[in-house]
Parts: C-alpha cells; structure tokens; sequence
C-alpha cells in the first residue's frame, strides 16, 4: 500500500534513539543466524513462534523443539522473520518512526511499549485462532503498535512515502497512516489473505494506542497540538514579509 522513507520530525527529549536502533540491530543478527536453512531455522521458528494451540493446550509441543517455556513466545515470536522482505518492511517502519515514539516515551518506556504491543498481537492472534498449530512469526504487531502512536502523537507531521510502492510523495502522516490501520482492520473482518496475522495487527494497534496515551511524557501534546519543528509539517517557505524602511524584516506565522 506504501513504503515509509522519511519523516521531518526532529528528536526533541533524546539525542539518540539508542532502542530503536538497538532493536533494529537484534532483529537482523537473529535474522542472520536462524536464516541458515534445514532443521536448525525449522526448529527456531517452531520453538519461538507463537502457536496459539500450544498455549491453550490444545496441542503438545515435541521436545526436540522445546526450546523456552510457551508463554515465553508472546515476545520471542516477535524476532523472527519468515524472509528478507518481511524482515526489511518492519525494520524500515520501525527506523521511520520509531525514533520518534521513543522520544516521547524515553527509552525505558519504550521499550516496554514495543514488547507489550508485540505480546498484544499474539494475544489477539490466539484469541481469534486458538486452535492454530501454524507458528506465528514477524514484528508487525509491534510495528503496528507503533504506526499507532505515531498516529495519535504527528498526525500533522510530513513524511515521505512510495504509494504503490513506486509513487514519491510527501504528505501529512495522518492520510497513510489512517488508512493503514483501516485496513488492517478491514482485513480482519473479512478475512483477507491468511499469510497474514491481521488478528496481529489490529491487537498491536489497540495495544499502541492505548499504551501510548499511558506511558508518553507529560508534556508531550497528542495530535501534534505543540508543533517544535515547524519544518516537519509546512510544505514549502513561506515568502519574506517586505520590510518598513525604518526597521529590521521580521518573520511571520
């Protein structure tokens, strides 16, 4: 639907987003080593994915693939990446935006938002499918909680992204990211491609919002109410106001 490639919107509390790109780093070394192939990627991906029969004992997990105790999955799952672009469409999400929510949290909080909203979309996930015996693996709930947060704290803010995947625009973040969340939604009533955790999806989006407006610092405005970079959402200069013969220009807002 569309491919995130930049905001305009500054750090304001924090030098460096050192979870976000410490996150970031995790995912791809565990990419790394599980992508290896055979038995090995088989055996990570059934003992760390989530599998909703599993926890709700409807099914045995065979010892060979006994690797942590299964509520321990509701956070391992989330590091695990099917393929090169699963893993590089939410790695890219998280580096647009999520500097930006640990900025309003700080980095503790951060942190534990990321994870409560990766354990809310395997929840979701098994509620809906309880039965499932199919592992669920994949940083979109997660990511989802983020997109959430983004969109109740810069809904005004511009951003660049590829619509279609090929399309360059740079628009307030509130049109792609409205409708990104719709349809996830939309997806989970009608039940679209079944590849997809869309259950996933919908409980990390619930999850961000909600965490959002619990753990984000007090003075961070929601809805972009106090704009600090202006840059971030005015499109194009405004013109110079012509200045009095007998004083100095000034600009204006």
């Amino acid at each position: 639907m569309f491919i995130p490639l930049h905001d305009a919107n500054s750090l304001k509390y924090i030098k460096v987003q050192y979870v976000t790109l410490s996150l970031i780093a995790l995912n791809v070394i565990i990419f790394a080593l599980t992508s290896i192939g055979g038995d090995y990627a088989e055996a990570t991906i059934i003992g760390l994915g989530y599998i909703p029969a599993i926890i709700h004992h409807l099914a045995t997990l065979p010892a060979a693939y006994d690797i942590v105790p299964p509520n321990f999955t509701y956070i391992t799952y989330a590091f695990l990446h099917a393929d090169i672009f699963h893993l590089g469409g939410n790695m890219l999400f998280l580096w647009v935006f999520g500097d930006n929510i640990e900025d309003a949290l700080g980095h503790v909080k951060f942190l534990i938002f990321y994870l409560l909203c990766a354990a809310a979309g395997a929840f979701l996930h098994g509620v809906i499918l309880p039965d499932s015996q199919a592992p669920l693996i994949g940083a979109s709930g997660a990511i989802a909680g983020i997109v959430a947060a983004y969109l109740l704290l810069h809904p005004r803010v511009k951003v660049w992204v590829l619509a279609f995947g090929r399309i360059p625009l740079r628009i307030p973040a509130i049109y792609p990211l409205v409708l990104w969340v719709a349809v996830q939604f939309v997806m989970l009533l009608w039940g679209g491609d079944q590849q997809v955790s869309w259950p996933a999806h919908v409980g990390g989006i619930i999850a961000g919002a909600l965490l959002t407006v619990v753990l984000k610092r007090r003075n961070v405005p929601l809805f972009d109410r106090a704009i600090v970079s202006p840059r971030a959402v005015v499109a194009e200069k405004e013109p110079p106001i012509q200045a009095p013969e007998t004083g100095p220009v000034k600009w204006g807002r």
